[in-house]
């Protein structure tokens, strides 16, 4: 059965630090372009962060290059993601997700195309 867990969410303060982790069973993360999306009351699920297979690319929306880092541990099966600098606007609860139908990440990430998702970890970033 194929299953991604999101774990490492919390309440931070602004310009703090977390580390997202995203652990696979069922299927072999490596083998499939892999992304990070968030959700905050109110507004659309939008595309973070996503890795292709074998680490060949990374991509980030502009919102929060430079400050987030997408990486994974495949000996783990687990992709993470660090986010550091973190702003109040970075509030929402954040998801992997699993595009099984490529290997590489796509200029857009377009939430219909990917497969297969988490639960979600709530992100709070306030004072």
């Amino acid at each position: 059965q194929v299953q991604l867990v999101e774990s490492g969410g919390g309440l931070v303060q602004p310009g703090g630090s977390l580390r997202l982790s995203c652990a696979a069973s069922g299927f072999t993360l490596d083998y499939y372009a892999i992304g990070w999306f968030r959700q905050a009351p109110g507004k659309e699920r939008e595309g973070v962060s996503c890795i292709s297979y074998s680490d060949v690319s990374t991509t980030y929306a502009d919102s929060v290059k430079d400050r987030f880092t997408i990486s994974r541990d495949n000996a783990k099966n687990t992709v993470y993601l660090q986010m550091n600098s973190l702003k109040p606007e970075d509030t929402a609860v954040y998801y992997c997700a699993a595009n099984t139908m490529r290997s590489r990440c796509g200029p857009q990430m377009i939430t219909h195309e990917y497969d297969y998702w988490g639960q979600g970890t709530q992100v709070t970033v306030s004072s």
